[in-house]
């Protein structure tokens, strides 16, 4: 069984890591996640004067931004899935364990928690919330499929032919799909678990959130199918 810290990184790592550091780096960097995306969106909305777009732009940037450094600063320490739908991906690719993989989406979840509450902090607002921003219909969920298996096309395709550029083409790709997606490419079910815990810019309503998180799963699988097959030189055997 390869090891998690090699094989299943977003960025190559410097050297093997204990497991606790591994799960607390997915912890931290899914809070510091989920702090910018919740954050950002306030303070675009605050300073944006009812301009939706300014709003939305403010939360795009920082939120593109930030995951280029935090997928710099904890990828070598745990691969920085900082996603659910990742670590499934990399589940069923055999290149990191069940029982790792479940730690991994407990410690995310927990941690997209926190990083909600340490934002509503920052801002003085209420820190228990619950979403009243519905973000239903068939669209919204289509979104999120294409935004999530294009998620995991960025990081498989970078991982096979630029290793180095994955942080960046992570944070880009992002950037692009809060704007070419109607659901503004959540991505992520931790990240769709805990924005329902903000009834602020960037917040979903808990009733619109399991269309949103089966359409990420799915999008996932399915990008792992086709990469899995699309990504192998001719004479060399798929990774099953």
């Amino acid at each position: 069984m390869a090891e998690p810290a090699q094989d299943a990184s977003l960025e190559p790592p410097l050297e093997p890591f204990s497991l606790g550091r591994r799960l607390t780096a997915e912890g931290l960097g899914t809070a510091l996640l989920l702090a910018i995306v919740i954050g950002s969106g306030i303070m675009g909305e605050r300073l944006a004067g009812g301009n939706q777009a300014i709003a939305l732009l403010g939360n795009t940037l920082s939120t593109g931004a930030g995951l280029v450094v935090l997928i710099t600063i904890f990828g070598p320490i745990s691969g920085a899935h900082f996603n659910p739908a990742v670590t499934l991906a990399f589940a069923v690719r055999r290149e990191l364990p069940a029982r790792l993989a479940l730690a991994y989406v407990a410690v995310q979840l927990v941690g997209a928690i926190l990083g909600v509450f340490a934002a509503h902090a920052m801002f003085a607002e209420p820190i228990l919330q619950v979403s009243t921003k519905l973000r239903d219909g068939p669209a919204q969920a289509w979104s999120e499929f294409i935004a999530t298996f294009g998620l995991l096309a960025t990081i498989l395709g970078a991982l096979r032919f630029r290793p180095d550029f994955t942080q960046v083409a992570v944070g880009l790709y992002i950037t692009a799909a809060y704007w070419f997606t109607a659901s503004t490419s959540f991505a992520n079910p931790a990240v769709t678990l805990a924005r329902s815990l903000s009834d602020t810019f960037a917040g979903i309503a808990p009733a619109s959130a399991p269309a949103f998180i089966v359409a990420q799963l799915l999008g996932a699988i399915t990008a792992v199918a086709v990469f899995g097959w699309l990504l192998v030189p001719a004479g060399r055997p798929a990774k099953s």
